[in-house]
């Protein structure tokens, strides 16, 4: 049986970007992560402990957006990389990543990545 997790709208300030002034400044960023899991054990158990904890996820991507990069590819990929190695009855693993309120020279609400491994 696959489960699939959606945590979606976790926000926070992390200092993401290639300009100089993101990297000083900082700025508000949105992730979402949806995780395919096989959860056959943990649904006729009802144990939390065969599943994919969302609190463990909810660290897991807080950690690697507090490690600053120029990319959000970079970032992306490695939320991926951990939950994987966290969970490793993970099947398919999907992060966005958004950048609000981006420097760009104009009014623009967000710029995102999604990533899917």
């Amino acid at each position: 049986m696959i489960a699939t997790i959606r945590i979606e709208n976790m926000e926070f300030r992390a200092s993401h970007g290639c300009y100089e002034l993101e990297k000083v400044v900082g700025n508000r960023f949105l992730v979402d992560v949806e995780i395919d899991a096989e959860a056959t054990e943990a649904t006729m158990q009802d144990d939390v402990t065969k599943s994919v904890n969302y609190l463990t996820v909810y660290e897991i991507v807080r950690e690697q957006m507090a490690r600053p990069s120029n990319i959000l590819e970079n970032v992306a990929k490695r939320i991926i990389d951990a939950i994987y190695g966290r969970f490793p009855e993970c099947l398919k693993v999907t992060v966005k990543v958004s950048k609000l309120a981006p420097p760009l020279g104009g009014k623009v609400d967000k710029v995102s990545v999604s990533m899917t491994l």
